[in-house]
């Protein structure tokens, strides 16, 4: 095994590869992402100075990596941010997210300003301890909401809660309901969406129902308002969800073809722009946007872990979604 910092010379038959390449080569069961990550926080050395990853060698120079090769064991980390806290008590706490703000750090962050900011790390500062079910990088955490998306959610408070809380989502006996704009007006006024999700395989960052197989989902939906506006026809849904797949409201929306407004890894418009010529009120603006999902945790049911008592929360839109509805208006 070898003891850090170590030092390697590269040999003449070394010439022409890259940094990182060399070191993944010499270096026992290190990724190539590590050994970017290290050269990047400049913790490689090429004749006594820091390098790019990039880097040609050309044979006969000094490497030393200073840091350590394995990433330490990733933790989330207390952090005095302000937190909306609907409710709470020694099992549990209901909060209600903003969008914008991560559940958790990612599973390759690392205790730098990735792992900054997060829910978890505002939960820690006002709990001090939450359940470890989760490990330690997601303490109390027994189900997510996307960045993007605001709303209510559930937070345990020691690992029985956890458990229980757990196994009343499995079964889903937790009911949520959301509430998102999207664009255009649905066919029908109600309907269901059962399509399989997955993971795309040409974009990985997104979710689609056109692969086979896939994790079976079930959304319902009910159309609330619909707007006929100068920037296009939008309708306001209620939606509830049987299961908790990973982006499961928004690519449910986007394969019948009504995105949610802002979300536009999911195909919506980036901007709501008005029908020339139709901006009606003063001060109008031509151009809207959003910059998050119009898609908000609206209610929470369950039973609680201790007492069995079923339990209701709701939270009502957020400022800069109502906001937007106030300024789509109506056309006459």
């Amino acid at each position: 095994m070898l003891d850090f910092p170590a030092t390697f010379t590269s040999a003449a038959e070394d010439a022409g590869q890259r940094l990182d390449q060399y070191l993944v080569s010499k270096v026992p069961d290190v990724s190539r992402a590590r050994v970017q990550q290290l050269i990047a926080k400049g913790e490689v050395l090429v004749g006594g100075s820091a390098a790019r990853a990039s880097l040609r060698l050309k044979g006969g120079e000094e490497i030393t990596v200073t840091g350590p090769p394995h990433a330490p064991p990733l933790r989330a980390l207390a952090e005095e941010i302000p937190l909306d806290i609907i409710y709470e008590d020694d099992d549990l706490a209901i909060v209600n997210k903003p969008a914008g703000m991560m559940v958790h750090a990612g599973a390759g962050a690392t205790e730098d300003a990735r792992n900054r900011g997060t829910l978890v790390n505002a939960l820690l500062h006002h709990f001090g301890t939450l359940s470890g079910v989760g490990g330690q990088l997601r303490p109390g955490i027994v189900h997510r909401l996307d960045r993007a998306t605001s709303g209510l959610m559930v937070v345990a408070k020691n690992d029985e809660s956890h458990r229980k809380l757990a196994r009343q989502f499995s079964s889903r006996e937790v009911h949520k309901t959301y509430i998102a704009l999207v664009q255009g007006w649905p066919k029908l006024e109600r309907g269901t969406i059962r399509t399989s999700i997955s993971r795309d395989s040409q974009r990985r960052v997104r979710m689609t129902t056109r692969r086979p197989g896939g994790r079976d989902a079930v959304t319902h939906y009910l159309v609330k308002r619909k707007l006929n506006t100068v920037y296009g026809k939008f309708a306001l849904l209620e939606l509830k969800i049987e299961t908790g797949r990973t982006h499961q409201i928004r690519v449910h929306l986007s394969s019948i073809n009504h995105p949610v407004v802002g979300d536009a890894l999911y195909g919506a418009a980036r901007e709501l722009k008005s029908e020339s010529g139709k901006v009606r009120a003063a001060g109008q603006a031509r151009i809207l946007t959003l910059d998050r999902n119009f898609l908000h945790s609206a209610a929470l049911e369950l039973k609680h872990p201790k007492t069995g008592e079923t339990m209701q929360f709701s939270s009502a839109l957020p400022i800069e979604l109502e906001g937007l509805l106030a300024d789509l208006g109506e056309s006459e």
